[in-house]
């Protein structure tokens, strides 16, 4: 021995056992699919791919380089493989059906090879060991025995789309209709399991595809993107997660957490939170509709012409239109991540927190006109709809929305719905998105400066060219943010300061030695060229254009207010208290402080009370004013105020003020 080394190499294992896989040569039984490749790879380019990169790429690839089918595996179970030989290989017979290997054993029993027909028999199995008691005659007198191999299990899944019919033996025309497919989906391992051998089949008998489309599915993993094994320890059992959340909502979060094609990190805290931010959402607003619908004694209705909804009702109906249009798109598109996105989308932030928010008064109020009617109304339609947009994907709980709703049948058998584009209203839908995102700069300038969103404020100002498509909808932005007045101003010099600066890392590279003079013609901006530059989204400089990108805004908010710029719109929040501001605050608080305790006593929504109060003199006199409104708003009967604390703990009123609340059911319904 001249020298002894030890080489560390990879070597296939076994993927259950970990043991290592023997490799050794052994004859078996071929399908030319090389002899089919062009073939294969044209008809490959007609067929739909979802997304189509698996079906450029990883299919295509793999059809461009096919190699011959390995058919036949050194097994016991599965379908033996039809052919009979000598054994000097000079004859050879594939059956290719139950009556020609009836008529095959006949021949043998008249040759003396066979003493009966085994398939005279009713139970006869034609699976290994008695199909291969069967032998057949040669044409030269020779006795045949079956290859004893049997069909590799990627075959039987291939012929699927003929055996199901028995095809060609029977049900032709059944098979006509279905074939080929109008739609397939399976994982990303089958570019190379069931989607090639059903194209290998089709195209070699045929000359056809199998199917038209197909959704390849990503693999789901473990919240660490580790393949999911019994043996890693890091398997969710299916069945445990539908009993504890429900198949709708398990269903839900594996379709809108990524692309069906792409792999799913598999979180359960984020399908419990998946649970409460949406479907919560929809339930808690099905549960408002239901409350007041059923206090109101609201029976179905159709819903007033458009003309004489509110601005408000008209934004929803448009929206609604928008969403069934999008919706639409994207289940056509094989896309139904988008489809759960945008309806989540809209239930949570365009139905609950902004609609039904700013809506609720017209569902409390005691007057029952065309405009109650006309919310309730359009809540209810709006609620179907989307139950028949998600129920592709959550089919039990649309279906429980749908019947809750008391409209007719099943949601599964009504028809989809289609966007009445006629109904759609851009401008309206773009004034209201701008609306929106004007009332979160407000918020966030609220939070940031630790002022209760109850706690009116003075005034907000924004600039003069907003009044086109903000003044309709102002008082909606008022109620949201709870803000007395807008002003427009054609600058804010009153509330706010701006400088305009170069974004250096953007614009060094291309100005270079110019960047000083650029800065400094931004330096020499007046307000008002500031200001306009801000509305146009950018400024020409010697002929070139500069957009709001390659710019650094900068302001700086006067004593007394706050100043906030996002995405091209720019607001500044007074936030100057004055006595009655600050005490119609104080009622507001105590209107909540109130309705939680109404809560907490078990009171139903419609109960009239009994109220007695304690709060220290200075507030209770700033609040006298107020008193008619805390007692309409709380469904009282009237208001007492304690003179001394009673003996039982109070709460904290605005963090340090000490209230006690006595509420009592005066058995007096609203």
């Amino acid at each position: 021995l001249f020298r002894k080394e030890v080489y560390e190499h990879n070597y296939p294992h076994c993927w259950r056992t970990d043991k290592p896989v023997l490799y050794y040569p052994v004859e078996a039984w071929f399908i030319r699919t090389s002899a089919l490749r062009e073939k294969l790879v044209a008809l490959n380019k007609t067929i739909e791919w979802y997304p189509p990169a698996i079906g450029e790429g990883r299919f295509g690839n793999w059809l461009e380089n096919v190699e011959d089918w390995n058919l036949s595996r050194s097994r016991f179970w599965g379908i033996p493989l039809p052919i009979w030989r000598t054994k000097d290989g000079k004859y050879e017979r594939c059956i290719g059906s139950f009556a020609e290997l009836r008529e095959a054993v006949e021949e043998a029993i008249a040759a003396g090879l066979m003493s009966h027909n085994p398939l005279d028999h009713a139970d006869f199995d034609p699976h290994r060991p008695y199909v291969d008691e069967i032998i057949l005659v040669a044409p030269d007198g020779s006795p045949m025995y079956r290859e004893p191999d049997v069909i590799d299990v990627w075959f039987d899944s291939g012929a699927m789309p003929y055996a199901q019919q028995h095809y060609p033996f029977e049900n032709q025309e059944a098979f006509q209709r279905a074939f080929p497919a109008d739609f397939i989906a399976e994982g990303i391992d089958q570019t190379r399991g069931w989607f090639y051998t059903l194209h290998v089949i089709a195209a070699a008998l045929f000359d056809s595809v199998a199917y038209r489309r197909v959704l390849v599915n990503g693999l789901v993993l473990d919240k660490d993107g580790n393949k999911m094994s019994k043996r890693l320890g890091n398997v969710v059992e299916p069945m445990a997660l539908m009993e504890k959340y429900g198949a709708d909502a398990t269903r839900w979060y594996l379709v809108s957490n990524a692309p069906p094609w792409e792999n799913v990190r598999f979180d359960e805290a984020r399908l419990a939170e998946k649970v409460r931010t949406f479907f919560g959402t929809l339930h808690n607003t099905y549960e408002f509709f239901a409350l007041y619908a059923g206090i109101d004694g609201y029976e179905p209705q159709p819903l007033p012409p458009i003309e004489r909804l509110s601005l408000i009702d008209r934004w929803l109906v448009s929206e609604t239109e928008k969403l069934t249009e999008e919706v639409t798109a994207a289940y056509e598109a094989y896309f139904p991540t988008q489809a759960a996105r945008l309806i989540e989308d809209f239930v949570i932030e365009k139905l609950s927190n902004w609609y039904v928010r700013l809506n609720r008064r017209r569902f409390w109020k005691g007057e029952k006109d065309e405009d109650k009617w006309a919310a309730f109304t359009l809540l209810r339609e709006v609620l179907a709809r989307i139950a028949q947009l998600m129920a592709p994907i959550a089919p039990f709980y649309s279906e429980l929305l749908w019947r809750n709703l008391h409209f007719s049948g099943s949601v599964h058998l009504s028809d989809f719905p289609e966007a009445k584009t006629a109904l759609r209203d851009p401008a309206l839908e773009t004034a209201m998105d701008k609306v929106r995102r004007l009332a979160s700069l407000l918020h966030s300038l609220r939070k940031k400066s630790g002022l209760r969103v109850r706690q009116p404020l003075p005034q907000a100002l924004v600039p003069a060219s907003y009044r086109a498509w903000l003044e309709p909808l102002a008082a909606l932005l008022l109620q949201e943010v709870n803000v007395k007045s807008i002003t427009y101003l054609d600058d804010h010099s009153e509330a706010v300061v701006y400088e305009l600066r170069p974004n250096y890392r953007l614009l060094g590279p291309k100005l270079g030695a110019r960047m000083p003079a650029f800065a400094a013609h931004l330096k020499g901006l007046s307000q008002e060229e500031i200001l306009k530059v801000m509305e146009k989204g950018g400024l020409t400089w010697e002929g070139e254009w500069y957009g709001m990108e390659a710019l650094e805004l900068r302001a700086q908010a006067l004593q007394g207010w706050l100043h906030a710029s996002e995405s091209g719109l720019t607001v500044a929040l007074d936030t100057r208290l004055s006595p009655q501001l600050e005490a119609e605050g104080w009622a507001r608080e105590l209107i909540h402080h109130i309705q939680l305790a109404r809560k907490e006593a078990g009171l139903a929504v419609t109960d009239r009370i009994q109220l007695a109060l304690y709060l220290p003199e200075a507030y209770k006199e700033a609040l006298r004013p107020y008193e008619p409104l805390i007692i309409q708003e709380t469904l009282a009967l009237g208001l007492e105020w304690l003179p001394q604390p009673p003996d039982q703990p109070g709460i904290s009123f605005l963090d340090t003020v000490p209230l006690h609340i006595q509420i009592t059911r005066a058995y007096e319904h609203a």
